[in-house]
């Protein structure tokens, strides 16, 4: 059941998280305080990062939408906002990220699967530049908790992820880009829930390995959404990751030096509140 659960809200969380179902999250007044709908759409990854095989995931969810002064619940994601002014924000943010069946990964075959990750934590937001009233540049610094489903909520250690994101829009929620730029860190806990090799799953081909806490990639995300009625917005988004310096290469497990992930789909709002709220 936890599997089922993880892979569907996992892979909206994962398109969440790489801006691909953003509303304009340039300022926009009197949007909706809340709104329900339908999620819809498909994403193609790696199968986890280094991995020559690749993982993709279809699903159409119910999507609800809440734009509270501190809890929030909308396209960008999950989160609770603790500090928010015009040129920083601090929240609790949350991500997911795909599962992965070694069955289907053949550098791990005969290992245990590799389940979805709910991660949470604190997450600084910073406005470094505003070039137009539409656009703007901040600093994202989020440290997070990854617990693993499936398996008890297990504990996977910290990762750190900061980045640089410019987002634009045309001012009124029609249309939103973004790119963004940066880094992902594990510490030793969360670098060996990929790329460890226990005495027990050693083969000739592939030996014990004890991995170590450091840089697991740099990345760059483009994504693009577009409103096409007021009720439904297409969205697509593009990922490319570089795992060239990372901590872990020597492990039997780390197999490409980079990876791809795609993804495309949909949301259409089924009811809207009257009651607005401000972005």
């Amino acid at each position: 059941m936890w599997r089922r659960i993880g892979s569907g809200i996992a892979l909206l969380a994962a398109m969440a998280s790489a801006g691909a179902a953003a509303a304009a999250t340039v300022a926009v007044p009197a949007l909706p305080l809340w709104e329900i709908g339908v999620f819809g759409g498909a994403a193609a990854t790696p199968a986890y990062p280094g991995a020559d095989d690749r993982a993709g995931r279809a699903l159409l969810l119910p999507i609800v939408i809440y734009r509270g002064k501190i809890i929030r619940a909308d396209r960008s994601g999950v989160n609770a906002r603790l500090i928010n002014s015009d040129r920083m924000e601090l929240d609790l943010g949350f991500a997911l990220s795909l599962p992965s069946r070694s069955d289907d990964v053949d550098a791990r075959a005969g290992m245990p699967d590799l389940h979805s990750l709910l991660e949470f934590g604190p997450r600084l937001k910073v406005l470094l530049a505003q070039p137009s009233p539409t656009s703007r540049v901040r600093l994202e610094l989020p440290l997070r908790m990854p617990l693993e489903l499936g398996n008890g909520f297990r504990r996977q250690g910290l990762v750190f992820e900061p980045r640089v994101v410019y987002e634009t829009g045309d001012g009124t929620g029609k249309w939103h880009a973004d790119a963004n730029l940066g880094a992902v860190f594990g510490n030793a806990r969360l670098n060996s829930y990929f790329y460890d090799v226990a005495p027990r799953y050693a083969t000739p081909t592939r030996p014990v390995y004890e991995a170590s806490g450091g840089l697991m990639m740099t990345r760059l995300g483009m994504s693009l959404s577009r409103r096409i009625t007021p009720d439904w917005r297409v969205f697509g988004f593009a990922r490319y990751d570089n795992h060239s310096h990372a901590a872990n290469r020597d492990s039997p497990l780390f197999r490409k030096t980079s990876g791809v992930s795609v993804g495309a789909g949909f949301t259409w709002t089924l009811h809207r509140s009257a009651a607005r709220a401000w972005e």
